[in-house]
């Protein structure tokens, strides 16, 4: 078995998609944002190449759920 470098913890990344769902008050609501904004940063950041390793959807979970603990980041 291969083991692939990551610039993320996995763990952090399940406890933030916990803390997302759990601040939600519609689970299915929360899942169709974070598949939007993921749908969408896949194509915003095509070109870039900042971290090839975090798929969109990852990355989404993590930017969401640092709006909710950081209220003064405006976001989507």
């Amino acid at each position: 078995m291969l083991y692939k470098p990551t610039s993320f913890d996995s763990e952090e990344v399940v406890q933030r998609a916990e803390d997302l769902m759990l601040a939600a008050a519609n689970r299915y609501r929360i899942t169709v944002q974070v598949a939007s904004r993921a749908k969408r940063r896949r194509y915003e950041d095509f070109d870039s190449l900042d971290d090839p390793m975090m798929k969109p959807a990852i990355r989404a979970i993590i930017e969401m759920s640092d709006e909710l603990t950081q209220p003064e980041i405006i976001g989507d």
